[in-house]
Formats: C-alpha cells, structure tokens, sequence
C-alpha cells in the first residue's frame, strides 16, 4: 500500500521498468514520484505514459528529472539533489538559497 508519506523513485533509465512502475505509482497516493533521466528520457517517458492512459493530472504529479539543480556530478551528489527536493516539496520549500529569501526561515508548524 501506499499513502501521502510514500515516495517513489525510478532509477532504471529504461521504459520497460519505468513506464509500468510509473504507470501504477501515479494512480496511487504519494507524496513524491519522480524519475531520474535526461530531458529527452523524460519527454519519450512521458509519451509512454500518455499512451498508457495517463491523464494530464496524473501526469503532473511526475517529478522528472529528479532532483534540485545543485550542479550535482557524483552519485552522492545526486542522491542529495533528489534528497533536497523530497524535503522542499514536504514542507513547501522553493529550493531558493537562504541568502536570497526574506522571514523566518521555517514556517510555524500546523
């Protein structure tokens, strides 16, 4: 089962794997789904998943490529990148860099 604390991420670079996983994990609750991939991976992804019936709402919840623009290289890295973006998109963070932001830097808790 799933629930708005699940998070999936889609490793393999190839539809095969990706299009069905993606297929079913988009029409479950999550509070994160994302593929990792260049920008041409994602559009022939996305092909895919239209193809499969995926609507655009479904569609819109794929976050693709992962990850935050941090200028990340080694896995490490990366894995930091894809890290950072499941905590802005929990908490409703812009990924911004403090320095540029104004307020509190955390918001009071609901």
């Amino acid at each position: 089962p799933t629930d708005d604390r699940t998070v999936v991420c889609v490793l393999t670079h190839d539809p095969k794997f990706d299009v069905p996983l993606l297929e079913e994990a988009l029409r479950r609750p999550a509070a994160y789904i994302g593929a990792m991939g260049s920008r041409r991976t994602h559009d022939d992804r996305m092909r895919r998943l239209r193809e499969a019936g995926l609507d655009d709402a479904e569609l819109a919840r794929l976050r693709s490529p992962v990850g935050l623009d941090l200028g990340a290289r080694t896995p490490e890295e990366v894995a930091v990148s894809v890290a950072a973006e499941i905590v802005a998109l929990r908490w409703g963070g812009s990924g911004a860099p403090l320095t540029v932001t104004a307020g509190a830097i955390h918001a009071p808790t609901p």
